[in-house]
């Protein structure tokens, strides 16, 4: 699945660094004194201590010093606003003072986020660095907060207007000064607090986009249990701010340790799920616990995830949600290329949008003019695929969580998968329009493209949905579920109890289901589409699990074989993502099944095509393993087979007659152990250790195993390096009795997909492990004395 998303635009890369923002502002009035004040004042900042804030210097004094300095005033006006914001004051005033701030440092914001910035490598942000410094933050944190303070018994209340403006000084500061957003990330009740202010349509964009950059840069994950009311909070947002709400979600439901990530090793994630379990559920899981306890919630997520773009916000509510991220420019680049769309369409039509500056709106925040009501279809799908991409995200991730299969449930029930395949053509996998949403710097083919990104939240969605689950009958509508039985009559073979057991009014409707419509788009992808890895890990997860014959013939009468090979083969692809994808879909495609080698043989018809695929195989063993192993199981059960189909195939099958070759295996079983260590072991490579091992349980079955030990003796011996490979195969053992022995999910896998039960895998690790130096079968009878290394420790250091 995949990582969460990072928070769009986050305050810790936006700054430049502090002290070198002071340097360069030690011309100011070209006098030291004013520059020696705000070294005074960055020491307090730091340590509490000294000079913190401007209430600290008379009015007097500070007007002098801006004088020489040009602070543009706000060292006084922060000055006011303290004075006029104690807890008796009746805040009118406050709010003008506000209202005088907030242009000086929306300005400076607005030349951060716009294309000229980054003509200046060295520009800096004076109005927010200066009312940073002298205690501003701090102080309007105190403000927003003053509904939590009660006075004679009466909580204080502050109007939403003032919020507003606060929540937007904070946002501009955040954006130009580094350390700002950190700073508020700390002050954990504050955080919490930003929460309660979503409950006011007039606040909830400003609070929502703050939170999400406030939580991009936390250490630690807050736990939404914490916040005040918040089923009551979630359940009344509108569709519309539920969506937005996701961005927040994604941070606080995806774990914020990266140890799933393949690159991590075992070792790593097996010390981690130690440490947690002695620290019971994370964050996270804590988080997405408290998320499905809402009522409803689920099901609303599925309906905003499958609106169709006519069912979406009026017109006149888009615009005015535009005009917020006209001022919150964390979505300046988004509104951009948006406006840049509207742009393009208007020199066709009239349906344009002028957006007006801020401030310049009516009272409803939009202009009198009868070009508001009107609104690009292009613009509209843009921003449907924008709040799609946070449903979908959230989704993925709650599929991947502790209580998947509580939320399997409710997405079967709430009809996500047909509404998505309605979807499918109109909006995602759509074509794109010369005028597709592109940000700054990209193209349409670039991952940063929402059009792209939303295909890619798709592809990961339907592989977690599909993965050993047996809703993944859902992605078919009826006339394919009859399809899948008459396919297991045909074979005279039982028919999956998953398919008998599906229902038939959850399925997808329509001319095709949506794994047939994935299909096609798969096979008209470009070569260099960076959509074939997650189209293939999409289609591979509804085959994973215990093989089904019906399920492969399925996806065989469509081609599938075929254009897998040629991607392989005739397109020569070199991408090792894409092709690791594409021969692990193969082995799934493949295996145990005979009319699958048939047809492989008989589009590998020549020695050449064969050669061509031999070396893509060998190019990378970390990512055909998987193939080799379905490849090497599927001999073994067809020598056991007496049918003449299968003994034609065996005689005729190229692939089947190379795996067949004792060298083929060793040589194979040898570069498998050799490419991996204990301590380089990860969730991607691990399968070469599994693939080693199925090697040598077949050889077992055949009372081989000892002469294959006994071959890879020699092969150590024959590259001058006697037990380096024994010993590597020994601890690599070792651990895979300390990895798999206390998963039973890992277990389970490789016995559905092997067919070999784990018992097996058990006595043949403990026979290989055996310490008798006697034993035939044991490891240590092929380690000479004097190379023997069995004991190392290979915890992580």
């Amino acid at each position: 699945m995949a990582a969460a998303p990072a928070a769009a635009g986050s305050g810790a890369g936006r700054g430049r660094r502090a002290a070198a923002t002071v340097a360069a502002w030690g011309g100011w009035g070209g006098r030291p004194r004013p520059v020696n004040i705000l070294l005074q004042l960055r020491q307090g900042q730091l340590t509490g201590r000294g000079l913190v804030r401007a209430v600290q210097f008379t009015e007097t004094f500070l007007t002098e010093r801006d004088k020489q300095s040009k602070w543009s005033g706000i060292p006084q006006l922060l000055l006011k606003l303290y004075a006029t914001s104690h807890l008796h004051s009746d805040f009118v005033e406050c709010q003008n003072i506000l209202k005088d701030i907030s242009p000086l440092l929306s300005m400076e914001a607005m030349a951060f986020v716009t294309e000229e910035r980054k003509l200046t490598q060295e520009t800096t942000y004076p109005n927010t660095y200066i009312f940073d410094l002298f205690g501003g933050v701090d102080l309007l944190v105190e403000i927003l907060m003053r509904p939590t303070v009660s006075l004679r018994g009466q909580k204080l209340k502050i109007s939403d207007d003032m919020s507003k403006d606060c929540l937007s000084i904070l946002y501009n500061t955040c954006v130009c000064t580094e350390g700002v957003t950190k700073r508020l990330a700390e002050k954990n009740d504050f955080v919490i607090f930003l929460f309660t202010l979503m409950t006011s349509k007039k606040t909830f964009l400003q609070t929502a986009t703050l939170i999400e950059d406030i939580l991009g840069v936390k250490k630690e994950m807050i736990r939404l249990d914490e916040v005040p009311n918040l089923s009551s909070l979630v359940s009344n947002f509108d569709q519309q701010q539920l969506a937005n709400f996701c961005r927040i979600l994604a941070v606080t439901i995806s774990e914020m340790d990266t140890g799933n990530d393949d690159k991590h090793t075992l070792l790593a994630k097996n010390a981690q799920q130690k440490k947690s379990l002695s620290l019971g559920p994370s964050a996270a899981e804590i988080n997405q616990a408290a998320l499905l306890s809402i009522p409803g919630f689920v099901e609303r997520l599925c309906k905003l995830a499958t609106r169709k773009v006519s069912e979406s916000t009026g017109t006149a509510s888009f615009l005015q949600e535009l005009e917020e991220w006209y001022t919150w420019l964390d979505n300046a680049l988004v509104l951009d290329a948006l406006m840049r769309v509207a742009n393009e369409e208007s020199e066709h039509s009239q349906a344009s949008i002028v957006l007006s500056p801020p401030g310049a709106s009516e009272e409803n925040g939009l202009p009198h003019s009868s070009a508001r009501t009107q609104l690009p279809q292009s613009m509209k799908i843009m921003h449907e695929i924008m709040y799609k991409l946070e449903v979908l995200y959230v989704l993925c991730v709650l599929l991947m969580g502790r209580q998947r299969n509580q939320v399997h449930r409710m997405i079967a029930e709430f009809k996500l998968i047909p509404g998505l395949n309605n979807l499918f053509d109109k909006l995602i996998w759509r074509k794109h329009s010369a005028s597709a949403l592109v940000l700054h710097g990209h193209n349409q083919n670039c991952d940063c493209s929402p059009d792209i990104t939303l295909k890619i939240q798709f592809l990961r969605l339907l592989q977690s949905f599909s993965d050993h689950h047996e809703n993944k009958y859902l992605l078919l509508n009826n006339q394919e579920l009859n399809e899948l039985s008459a396919i297991s009559l045909k074979a005279n073979i039982p028919e999956v109890e998953a398919v008998l057991n599906t229902d038939r009014s959850l399925v997808c409707d329509g001319k095709r289901g949506l794994l047939t419509r994935l299909l096609q788009v798969m096979k008209k992808e470009p070569a260099e589409s960076s959509f074939r890895f997650w189209q293939a890990r999409a289609v591979e997860s509804f085959l994973r699990g215990t093989t089904s014959y019906a399920d492969q013939m399925f996806l065989l009468k469509r081609g599938l074989l075929e254009h897998i090979l040629y991607c392989i083969v005739d397109s020569e692809c070199k991408s090792r993502d894409v092709l690791q994808s594409y021969f692990d879909l193969l082995g799934e495609l493949m295996k145990f099944n005979v009319d699958a080698f048939k047809r492989f043989n008989k589009y590998i018809n020549t020695d050449a095509k064969f050669q061509v695929f031999l070396k893509q195989i060998n190019s990378s063993l970390v990512d055909s393993n998987m193939l080799v192993r379905c490849v090497t199981l599927s001999l073994d059960r067809f020598e056991n087979q007496v049918d003449m189909k299968v003994a034609e195939v065996l005689s005729e099958c190229r692939l089947l007659a190379y795996i067949s070759q004792v060298p083929t295996q060793m040589s194979f079983l040898f570069r498998l152990i050799n490419i991996i260590h204990v301590q380089t072991l990860t969730q991607e490579n691990v399968s070469c250790l599994n693939t080693s091992l199925v090697i040598l349980m077949l050889a077992r079955r055949k009372e081989r195993l000892p002469l294959y030990l006994r071959l890879l003796q020699r092969m150590e011996h024959s590259k001058k390096y006697p037990g380096f490979l024994l010993n590597n195969f020994h601890n690599l053992l070792r651990f895979w009795q300390q990895h798999y022995l206390h998963k039973d999910k890992d277990s389970t896998c490789l016995e559905n997909s092997s067919c070999i039960s784990f018992s097996y895998w058990k006595e043949t690790v403990s026979i290989l492990l055996n310490p008798d130096r006697q034993s035939p079968s044991a490891l240590v009878s092929y380690i000479e004395e004097p190379y023997m290394d069995i004991d190392r420790d290979f915890a992580e250091e």
